[in-house]
C-alpha cells in the first residue's frame, strides 16, 4: 500500500478529530482517494494523522454520516462520494424515477453547452475531440465498456469546458447513474449525429446552437 500523505495543521485551533476530518477531506477532494476504493486501515491513518485510533473512528464515522464514506463491516470503508454535494445528489437520485434524472440533466447539459461554446479554451476542444475519437474507435471496434466510459467522458468535459465549478460539482453526482444508464450501441451509433453537432457548435463558439444540440440530443435519448 503507498504511503499516505494528509495535509494536516497541527497548530490549527480545531479539535483533533476536526484535524482529521480535514485531512481526509483534503484525500477526498484532490481525488488521491478515489470513489470505489477502500481507504487505509485505522492504523495507518493514524500514523499518517498524527492522532489516536480512537480519533480516527470518530473523524470516519462523521464522513460516513455525511455520505462521503461507507463502512463495510469484515471489509474496510470505501470512499462513496468526493464531496457533501456529490454525497447529497446520490441520496437523492436513489428516490426518484429515470425521467427525473433525464429532467435534472437537460437542466444542467443545455445550460453546459451554451456556456461551453462561450467559455471553452483550446485545450477543452483537444479534450472533446480526443474523446470523441475514443468513442468512435469503441463503436468500430466493438468495446461496449470503452464506449460507456467515453461517452460519460464526453458530457464530463462539456460541463468541465463551461468552467463553472459548482456546475461541474453539482453533474458529479449525476455521473454514476449517467453511466449506469448508458447502452452501447448493438450495431452502429445512432447519436453519432447528435454528439458531433453538440461539439461543432461549441468549437464555433455559438452558444445558441450549442443549446439546441444539446436539448436535440436529450431528446432523442428519452426517445
Amino acid at each position: 500500500m503507498t504511503e499516505v500523505t494528509v495535509p494536516l495543521a497541527p497548530t490549527s485551533s480545531a479539535s483533533l478529530v476536526d484535524q482529521a476530518i480535514d485531512g481526509m477531506r483534503a484525500l477526498l477532494e484532490s481525488g488521491e482517494w478515489e470513489v470505489g476504493t477502500r481507504i487505509p486501515p485505522e492504523p495507518a491513518l493514524a500514523a499518517a494523522l498524527g492522532v489516536s485510533r480512537n480519533t480516527v473512528r470518530e473523524a470516519v464515522k462523521a464522513l460516513a454520516h455525511l455520505g462521503l464514506l461507507q463502512v463495510r463491516r469484515g471489509d474496510g470503508t470505501y470512499v462513496a462520494a468526493s464531496t457533501e454535494m456529490q454525497a447529497l445528489m446520490h441520496k437523492q437520485l436513489d428516490r426518484v424515477e429515470l425521467g427525473h434524472l433525464l429532467e435534472v440533466r437537460h437542466a444542467i447539459e443545455v445550460r453546459a453547452a451554451a456556456l461551453a461554446a462561450a467559455r471553452r479554451t483550446v485545450d477543452d476542444l483537444a479534450a472533446l475531440d480526443a474523446i470523441m475519437e475514443r468513442r468512435r474507435d469503441a463503436v468500430r471496434d466493438d468495446e461496449g465498456a470503452a464506449f460507456v466510459d467515453a461517452d460519460v467522458d464526453f458530457h464530463c468535459a462539456i460541463v468541465a469546458a463551461a468552467h463553472n465549478p459548482l456546475l461541474v460539482e453539482l453533474y458529479d453526482g449525476l455521473v454514476a447513474t449517467l453511466r449506469a444508464s448508458i447502452q452501447p450501441p448493438t450495431d452502429s451509433d445512432v447519436l453519432a449525429d447528435e454528439h458531433d453537432a453538440v461539439l461543432e457548435a461549441i468549437r464555433r463558439g455559438d452558444p445558441v446552437a450549442a443549446a439546441a444540440a444539446g436539448e436535440e440530443l436529450l431528446d432523442h435519448v428519452v426517445r
